[in-house]
């Protein structure tokens, strides 16, 4: 049985002592899982060890968590390979060129185990311990869930590569040490959702439905919420779920609301949208299950999927919220998300009239296209005693902060500000826009800036000029006045302290 050259026979002092009896016990300790035969593994380790080459058995784990078309899932896979990523990288720029060691000698290994390929790379740190387990703790920060499901998996791989010969325990250690490290970092540069939750505050006094009971959600099935609907229905067998074309859902809120003491909405910004102005009409608590293609209200306000609001509703918990408000003329709606003026609400009409035909993300870039390369002129308008042309005005129910290199979404639905984004009319305004997004909220410049306030007035807006609204798009009637209705509406959601 052959071992790595170490000279256990000569007295050593100090760290020589401690170094030559770590490598001597690291030896045997490879030696011992040679010995050792588990039923099954000598076809499915070498496999799967395999499999992990280059990150693949990663890279598919990442489809299959995104195809699962749950928020949750999706940023944990984006998680996992990014610290797959920074993993990779810190193992092949420093690991193995710091410390050059050979790897094992295979003869006490079976044939049968030994990979068909050997690697020719140093021996310390394993790289496939490190992207597996890279990979499984970004993904466990995300969503300790899917991260139970996928850490056997990694420890598997892990376990392979000395099984299969090719690396020491201690190699896979190391290994397994830094890919969790780099997981870490990323998180440290990208916060995770938990770790950015929104205030459980101000906190709303609600009625706890433990069953449903009381509960009236009207569902879009045009935002395909059927599998959404099924599930409040096993999990609150009280409540009543009214499945309804998109051209019925204002009938049906209004409905529910007469007969509800929970108002519920399952749909995109726009339907929830509705149901806001129908729960403030009549005075009831907002229940909302995001069911739509960016649900931007219920993802900041803390709920992603049935779970989470099933959670809020049996146990009473809700928060007040801010909710916006424009008006123009005799025209005046709400809005939860955004309300902006300029190219945005173009780009939304040209968006819907090919979204039915080719989908919604392929029209999106599609109006974008069209829009930004048009030939138009800026939006004229006039606030604070000058007029300005305006290629956008943006105007955030809250204030949109940038998480570490994440982007921007709100923290606080409470915290009485319009977040006011401008990209002044000039040339190129697709350079213009770009650069305003890029930059953040908080920049000025010759070609942007933003501000918050509580109220905004913008004169000299010609009739006609076309206004967005949580995706909605309308008509003014000319001068715009863009407020806030401090805490103005109830609605669940599951608390921080939970």
């Amino acid at each position: 049985m052959t071992t790595p050259d170490v000279d256990l026979t000569v007295p050593k002092r100090g760290h020589h002592v401690l170094r030559d009896g770590f490598l001597a016990l690291d030896c045997r300790l490879f030696e011992a899982v040679a010995a050792r035969h588990w039923p099954g593994a000598d076809r499915v380790l070498p496999r799967l060890s395999r499999s992990a080459n280059h990150g693949v058995l990663w890279f598919g784990a990442a489809a299959a968590l995104a195809a699962s078309r749950t928020p949750r899932a999706r940023r944990a896979a984006a998680r996992g390979l990014a610290s797959l990523g920074l993993a990779s990288l810190t193992i092949n720029t420093l690991g193995k060129r710091t410390v050059r060691r050979p790897r094992p000698v295979l003869d006490p290994v079976p044939l049968v185990r030994q990979l068909k390929r050997q690697p020719i790379t140093t021996s310390f740190p394993s790289g496939h311990s490190a992207s597996a387990a890279a990979f499984a703790t970004g993904v466990a920060l995300e969503s300790p869930a899917w991260g139970a499901a996928v850490a056997p998996v990694a420890a598997t791989v892990a376990l392979s590569r000395v099984y299969t010969g090719v690396h020491f325990p201690s190699d896979v250690l190391a290994g397994a040490a830094l890919g969790a490290g780099a997981a870490f970092a990323v998180r440290g540069m990208v916060p995770t959702r938990a770790q950015i939750a929104p205030p459980a505050r101000p906190r709303a006094d609600v009625p706890a439905l433990p069953d449903g009971a009381g509960l009236v959600l009207v569902a879009n099935t045009a935002a395909g919420t059927a599998d959404r609907a099924r599930a409040v229905r096993d999990a609150l067998p009280g409540a009543e779920v009214v499945e309804c074309e998109p051209d019925d859902v204002p009938a049906e809120l209004e409905k529910a609301a007469a007969r509800a003491r929970v108002l519920g909405v399952c749909g995109g910004d726009g339907t929830v949208n509705a149901a806001a102005r129908i729960a403030l009409r009549h005075g009831l608590p907002l229940a909302v299950l995001p069911g739509g293609t960016l649900n931007h209200f219920a993802y900041d306000l803390g709920v992603e999927d049935v779970r989470d609001l099933v959670r809020a509703l049996r146990h009473g918990d809700a928060v007040r919220v801010d909710v916006g408000r424009f008006r123009s003329g005799e025209r005046q709606g709400v809005f939860l998300n955004t309300c902006s003026l300029g190219v945005y609400p173009e780009l939304v009409r040209e968006r819907d009239r090919w979204s039915h035909r080719i989908g919604g993300w392929p029209a999106g870039v599609l109006a974008a296209w069209r829009v930004l390369r048009a030939d138009e002129h800026p939006l004229e308008a006039a606030f604070q005693g000058r007029s300005h042309p305006l290629w956008l005005l943006f105007a955030g129910n809250g204030t949109y902060h940038r998480m570490g290199l994440a982007p921007g979404r709100r923290v606080d639905l409470a915290d009485g500000r319009l977040d006011v984004r401008v990209v002044h009319g000039g040339r190129r305004p697709a350079v213009r826009l770009l650069a305003a997004a890029v930059a953040g909220p908080l920049t000025r410049s010759p070609a942007h800036a933003a501000v918050q306030v509580a109220r905004l007035r913008l004169d000299r807006v010609a009739p006609g000029t076309l206004l967005a609204y949580d995706g909605e798009v309308t008509e003014v009637e000319g001068p715009v006045t863009l407020e806030k209705l401090p805490e103005a509406l109830t609605v669940y959601r599951p608390l921080t302290n939970d």
